[in-house]
């Protein structure tokens, strides 16, 4: 059974372009891949952030303060400019409180760890084979 989860957005206060490394893009849409919901609950533990990933944008909660209001959020990612798999991400960043311009600063690296805490939860094949198709 899965619960209905209300975000309430506020007024954008600032809008950014960035970057985002090849390597937290992608493990987000493995893991959103492999999640049984539309959306992706990641805990950010060391910052007592909740982030909710689907396949628009990921918001960003800040679980001390309240479950329900959006304090940032990364949207308009560009995959298909990048030349390689390893490129980094363009997107941009809407800014909803004054808080979140401060947030910022830290939460990728610690978005990246967290991610990658939910994977060494998940199982996620470590190889794959390739089978030859057979010739007539």
């Amino acid at each position: 059974m899965h619960t209905r989860e209300t975000f309430f957005r506020g007024k954008e206060i600032r809008r950014e372009g960035r970057t985002l490394p090849a390597a937290i893009y992608n493990l987000t849409k493995i893991l959103l891949g492999r999640c049984d919901r539309k959306a992706l609950f990641v805990p950010i533990r060391s910052m007592l952030f909740i982030a909710v990933v689907d396949h628009q944008e990921i918001i960003f909660l800040d679980g001390a303060v309240s479950r329900s209001n959006i304090e940032l959020a990364w949207q308009n990612f560009r995959p298909q400019v990048r030349t390689s798999l390893d490129d980094p991400i363009l997107y941009e960043v809407a800014y909803y409180t004054p808080a979140s311009l401060e947030t910022m600063r830290r939460l990728q690296g610690e978005f990246q760890g967290a991610l990658n805490q939910l994977k060494a939860k998940v199982s996620l094949p470590s190889s794959a084979e390739v089978i030859p198709w057979r010739t007539r």
